[in-house]
């Protein structure tokens, strides 16, 4: 029998790790066993429990639970789910694995649903939601991280796994199992199996065969994919190629997704380049189109050319702090009307074209001050191309 499915934990108080959701006092926790959980995201590395603790809160809720794959998941067979359920007094629980694979048509077909509370969907990814899940989606949602199970209490489960089924295993060989599957405990368990079905006692030179490299190579027990990822655009922002290639290569083998770390680079792209050097976002956009259809091990090569080309670029965050303080003047009640003049078929509006390019005349209600240009790269052109515009046709 498969271990990994056989020692999968059947309560809340089996969970491997994640003492912060599945403790007495986690307020997730509570939210479950009270039964006023609602929609719910989990992220986090592979082989954490996100399933398994899906699969706990349908069983400690008493719900019925349907389990889907988003590579799979067909928009009909949810509509007859949600269908078969709409008079029922207890509504399903509708897990989604992979939900960071779901287009954003599909996730608009759940927020209808979502808002209707026709079921609870819990979601799981090894991606962040706040990433690759529509704002809709995640407003309507909780989001809880599960994190990278720790040495420790792999061991322990693995001499659980170990003492119940009888195997002997090397010291050696219990030291490998643990510290090559960086605390995925799925894949701990099944080269656990497939060593044990081989030789006993097990070896560590057997299983090294099965597996030459750790499940995460390019990741350390200390470092999360999220700190990497942070460390390759604070690299970047510091125009560091070379530190900046070697968190890229850590985020590649340690399995992180080209479309995911595309993403975060056309990010940088505008947020720490923006009009320092145009050019930055058109290269990111077309990193991001290759990478989708390409895929490893290719994709690498266009990655690590968009990386040193933003590296290397004039660095300027004008355009990310001059949005940002668009939007707090309108949080704080800056809100007032639109001039008439420049309203839908205005006929006091003046046409720039008709003088020269450039006239004259308010389009705000008062004068606003959010842009304030760093004169960096190519912005320094735009602020000469400003200046002759208006002065020009002043003079």
């Amino acid at each position: 029998m498969n271990l990994a499915i056989k020692y999968r934990p059947k309560k809340l108080d089996d969970i491997v790790g994640q003492q912060h959701l599945v403790s007495t006092d986690a307020p997730l926790r509570k939210l479950i066993e009270s039964g006023t959980l609602g929609h719910t995201f989990f992220h986090g590395p592979a082989g954490c429990g996100k399933t398994t603790l899906s699969r706990i809160i349908a069983s400690t809720m008493q719900r019925p639970f349907y389990e889907m794959n988003a590579t799979t998941l067909k928009v009909e067979e949810l509509r007859k789910i949600f269908k078969e359920y709409t008079n029922a007094l207890q509504k399903p629980i509708i897990f989604i694995d992979e939900i960071h694979r779901l287009s954003k048509n599909q996730q608009e077909v759940f927020l209808p649903f979502m808002e209707k509370n026709s079921a609870l969907i819990i979601g799981a990814s090894t991606q962040n939601p706040y990433y690759s899940m529509t704002s809709a989606m995640r407003s309507r949602s909780h989001i809880f991280e599960l994190h990278h199970i720790e040495d420790e209490e792999m061991k322990r489960y693995l001499d659980m796994v170990v003492t119940s089924e009888s195997l002997e295993v090397e010291e050696s060989a219990m030291e490998f199992l643990v510290s090559s599957s960086t605390g995925d405990a799925r894949a701990m368990l099944n080269l656990l199996e497939s060593g044990a079905s081989i030789e006993s006692p097990l070896g560590v030179e057997t299983l090294m065969q099965i597996r030459p490299y750790a499940m995460q190579a390019g990741s350390s027990e200390d470092d999360s994919h999220y700190e990497l990822t942070s460390a390759m655009i604070k690299s970047i922002r510091g125009s560091d190629i070379d530190a900046a290639l070697y968190y890229l290569a850590r985020l590649i083998e340690g399995g992180e997704p080209a479309e995911f770390l595309a993403r975060r680079l056309a990010i940088l792209a505008s947020e720490d380049i923006g009009n320092a050097n145009p050019n930055a976002l058109n290269l990111a956009s077309s990193t991001l189109n290759i990478v989708k259809h390409i895929g490893y091990p290719e994709a690498r090569i266009s990655l690590s050319q968009l990386l040193i080309y933003l590296a290397s670029s004039p660095k300027s965050n004008s355009s990310y702090m001059a949005i940002n303080k668009a939007q707090e003047s309108i949080k704080d009640g800056t809100v007032y009307p639109i001039p008439d003049h420049i309203k839908t078929h205005s006929k006091e509006y003046l046409y720039p074209h008709d003088y020269g390019g450039w006239v004259e005349q308010s389009y705000s209600p008062r004068e606003f001050h959010f842009y304030e240009s760093r004169g960096v790269g190519f912005e320094k052109t735009l602020n000469d191309w400003m200046k002759k515009i208006k002065i020009g046709r002043r003079g």
